[in-house]
């Protein structure tokens, strides 16, 4: 049977996200009239006590209805940090409209930032250590949930290996049903014992305790998973199934719907929703902005320094492949010599390559190069973050030779990316690149974009590979 302890849980998560709310409120109301006092008048201390609880409530709602008290046991905290801001975001906003409304007008608006920084900072710091005590909780064996599985195949007997090597996610395999094996052989007989076959899952419920059962039945026998769901809501146990394709899904896959009919999205990307889109486009207008303003005098005296060392234009335009396999003009500092298009398209840049100029070189080196690229993003033909763009003359070669190859272009290329950020930049394997590219592709966070960002700044901009 479930434990009926979620709900539970929820609501003492809510509680403790009020309660940290008003601790927020506290240190932003001593931040903004003890420490950074100026003086002036400001609304009495009761009156910002209601507006602060008044937001904890509008944060608990909202926190329900985007799924923010949902069970994340098997969720890496990144994602649980993402809810944290996309909460006290959309309560911040509801609160200044109320505000409005009732015509709060001698609000402080330095404390209103103030209170929204110390909520997203309290509130994700306490919900980080709770995740890691948790996991140190669960690891040393409490708070378990009890799995039963259905199939001692190969894919039974691989999510079983997942269990044993996730022990801090607090899961424990109490044994397989299988109609074909009584037992386990060779390597696998450390596995959770075979209690029996797939028609003696009402016994077995009723016997052990269990929390989840996982269908994980090769096709062939999907004949029989009515009658294994059917047992398995009688009994109030949740149910979920392992593919026999599960290798050709995504790490999370999407499940969508067409009328009534269910579909199994094998590509499912973050950005592929609206308000995701918009929040990655106004950091990338916001980040490139600032990145612009702040290297305007190098970029002058790139140019410059490109103008006295060789003859030719200071920009270097080069036709990239782009999202949805739109070809788009990437910019770069010129580093060679001018040469013929179709050499520049078709050919790689090799170790001393006798077309760079010197200063090139050192741009190259130093990554300076790539700092038109800022431009690209405003216009929208790039990110700050994403797959770095090819030339397509070669995306038409790696489309053939690289598996996955072409899944990169589902989102905007970027200046960096998290390939970059690991190393593998310059002259590196493609088939590397594309894994780290799918991989931030089907897992992107805003978090994870700024993660990448401090990573490629912490590395420095010097290319050991670039050529």
């Amino acid at each position: 049977m479930i434990r009926d302890n979620q709900k539970f849980l929820s609501q003492i998560y809510a509680v403790f996200d009020l309660i940290f709310v008003q601790i927020a409120f506290l240190i932003s109301w001593w931040l903004k009239f003890h420490i950074f006092a100026t003086g002036e008048a400001h609304l009495t201390f009761g009156t910002y006590f209601l507006w602060a609880f008044v937001y904890g409530i509008i944060a608990n709602i909202v926190g329900y209805f985007i799924g923010f008290y949902s069970p994340k046991r098997k969720k890496r905290f990144s994602y649980e940090a993402y809810k944290v801001i996309q909460v006290h975001i959309i309560s911040f906003f509801g609160l200044i409209s109320l505000l409005f409304v009732m015509k709060e007008i001698d609000f402080s608006r330095s404390y209103l930032l103030i209170f929204l920084s110390c909520n997203i900072v309290f509130v994700g710091l306490y919900r980080f250590i709770v995740k890691i005590g948790l996991k140190l909780f669960r690891k040393n064996g409490y708070n378990k949930q009890f799995i039963l599985i259905l199939g001692a195949g190969e894919i039974g007997r691989r999510f079983h290996q997942t269990v044993l090597q996730n022990p801090d996610l607090g899961f424990t395999v109490v044994g397989f049903l299988d109609d074909y094996r009584l037992e386990h052989d060779g390597e696998n007989r450390h596995l959770s014992p075979i209690l029996g076959g797939i028609n003696e899952l009402d016994i077995v419920l009723d016997e052990h305790l269990v929390d989840e059962v996982i269908i994980a039945l090769p096709l062939r026998a999907h004949a029989k998973y009515g009658n294994i769901i059917s047992v398995c809501e009688k009994a109030g146990v949740r149910t979920l199934i392992i593919p026999d394709f599960f290798d050709i899904l995504p790490a999370r896959p999407y499940i969508d719907t067409f009328a009534d009919i269910p579909l199994i999205n094998v590509r499912d990307i973050p950005l592929d929703e609206l308000s995701n889109r918009i929040l990655k486009r106004l950091f990338d207008i916001c980040f490139s902005l600032i990145a612009i303003l702040l290297t305007l005098p190098l970029l002058f005296i790139i140019a410059i320094g490109i103008k006295m060392t060789s003859k030719g234009p200071v920009i270097f335009k080069q036709e990239r492949v782009g999202m949805n396999r739109r070809s788009f003009e990437m910019y770069k500092f010129r580093s060679m010599k001018v040469m013929s298009q179709d050499t520049s398209d078709t050919q790689w840049t090799v170790e001393n390559d006798p077309r760079k100029t010197r200063f090139g070189t050192f741009l190259r080196k130093t990554s300076l190069d790539e700092l038109p690229q800022f431009f690209n993003v405003l216009k929208g033909d790039m990110s700050v973050v994403g797959p770095r763009p090819e030339r397509p003359y070669f995306v038409e070669q790696f489309k053939e030779e690289v598996p996955k190859y072409m899944v990169k272009h589902h989102v905007r290329p970027g200046i960096t990316g998290w390939a970059q950020a690991n190393g593998l930049r310059g002259d590196t394997s493609i088939e590397d690149r594309i894994l780290h590219d799918i991989f931030y592709i089907e897992n992107w966070t805003l978090l994870f974009d700024i993660k990448i960002i401090y990573k490629t700044i912490l590395k420095g901009f010097v290319n050991k590979n670039a050529y």
